[in-house]
């Protein structure tokens, strides 16, 4: 492959940014130093960046949105999905920790007593390492049914059950985890070093993409947590989960765009430096088509998932958005990594090339965070709400 070294992919119009553009500069050279030479080797070995994470945080990254009280950047979602997109351009392994963070933090922030969220979120700053664990053998997406039970007596919560395939759960510090209680699911907050909490890497641990280190299984064994880290209300727990997805599935929407665009900038970059019969590849029409409608599938999926950031800074947290977001930017992700592959020939299917991670990683979030199955029963419940045949309360 012949290579124009002198040739230079303008990003910044190829990407208009939505937010100031000193924000994603001062982003986007802190990814080209510190995460991009990772990527590769975060998904290679299946490690958790630590490193990494701990320096985002150290940078601010880990809490744009939290309050500055708490040591927070005070900014936009539209900021947060413009981070979780650059970040994942070089690693969506990294972006997927991020997210884990994000779910805490917002949890402790929208329902969290007074006293736990002076205690935890400004350990978010600090770059404290976060799981949510949902997930249990049995019942898989299904939170409204648990086997985790966390019973209630004079000294606090005593919490026992063990959940599965917890994302990040390698380096996490502290889980938020979803348990049946008298009356209905409930949601707590749960540091990682309390005395019963023990984790172990299952039988089916390691993913093929989105790989941040295996998704280990967590055993909860007579843990005794205080009153407060009960987060809300008794009971409240599967409609506070949703209030969450509606964030996480807006970021996680994010981080499939970013492995979209690494695609495509790759794709085009080697359309452009290839040179077959004579001329380069980016002048076959052929290959201009392709790269035309790749293109207008970003374009289309960074407009939805701007707009369901605007809607969560507006208030306007309807579920439509988020699992539209979601829906639309890991299908649009799969496409063009595919694409990308096929414009590149040979070298596009090469193991030493970076198109098989972007591959597996944009499959890999059409299943996890929420499958397309359950984003568009979501997105089809908020359309009977709209049409005035159901409330579309609570739903998933």
């Amino acid at each position: 492959m012949s290579t124009s070294n002198n040739l230079k992919i303008d990003t910044k119009n190829l990407w208009p940014s939505n937010v100031e553009r000193d924000f994603v500069d001062n982003l986007q050279a802190i990814v080209a130093r510190d995460i991009a030479p990772e990527g590769d080797r975060i998904d290679r070995e299946d490690i958790y960046p630590t490193e990494i994470v701990k320096s985002l945080a150290k940078h601010g990254y880990n809490t744009l949105t939290l309050e500055p009280e708490f040591g927070g950047g005070g900014l936009s979602f539209l900021h947060a999905a413009s981070a979780f997109e650059e970040i994942s351009v070089a690693s969506a392994a990294t972006g997927i920790c991020l997210i884990t963070i994000y779910q805490a933090q917002i949890m402790i922030r929208l329902f969290g007593q007074e006293s736990l969220k002076q205690k935890y979120l400004p350990r978010f700053a600090e770059g404290l390492i976060c799981a949510y664990a949902l997930t249990e053998s049995n019942h898989g997406s299904d939170i409204t049914k648990l086997d985790t039970k966390a019973v209630h007596d004079s000294n606090g919560w005593v919490i026992n059950g063990e959940k599965h395939f917890i994302t990040s759960s390698m380096a996490t510090e502290f889980y938020i985890l979803l348990a049946e209680t008298e009356v209905g699911v409930s949601v707590f907050a749960v540091p990682s070093d309390f005395e019963g909490v023990s984790k172990y890497t299952g039988e089916n641990s390691s993913t093929f993409g989105l790989r941040n280190g295996p998704h280990m299984n967590v055993i909860f064994d007579n843990v005794r947590v205080p009153d407060d880290h009960m987060i809300g209300t008794e009971g409240k727990g599967v409609r506070q989960a949703v209030s969450v997805l509606n964030y996480s599935r807006t970021l996680a929407g994010a981080v499939s765009l970013g492995v979209a665009r690494a695609a495509f900038e790759g794709a085009l970059a080697f359309a452009r430096d290839r040179k077959a019969f004579n001329q380069r590849v980016v002048e076959f029409q052929g290959i201009q088509w392709y790269l035309a409608d790749m293109l207008t599938e970003i374009d289309a999926s960074r407009l939805l998932i701007h707009r369901a950031a605007q809607s969560l800074d507006s208030g306007d947290q309807v579920p439509r958005w988020g699992s539209e977001a979601k829906y639309k930017a890991a299908a649009v992700a799969t496409y063009v990594a595919s694409q990308a592959a096929q414009i590149c020939g040979a070298y596009g299917i090469m193991e030493n090339a970076p198109f098989g991670r972007y591959i597996r990683d944009a499959k890999a979030y059409q299943v996890a965070g929420g499958s397309a199955e359950i984003l568009k029963n979501t997105i089809a419940k908020c359309l009977l709400s709209l049409s005035g045949l159901q409330d579309g309360k609570g739903l998933r």
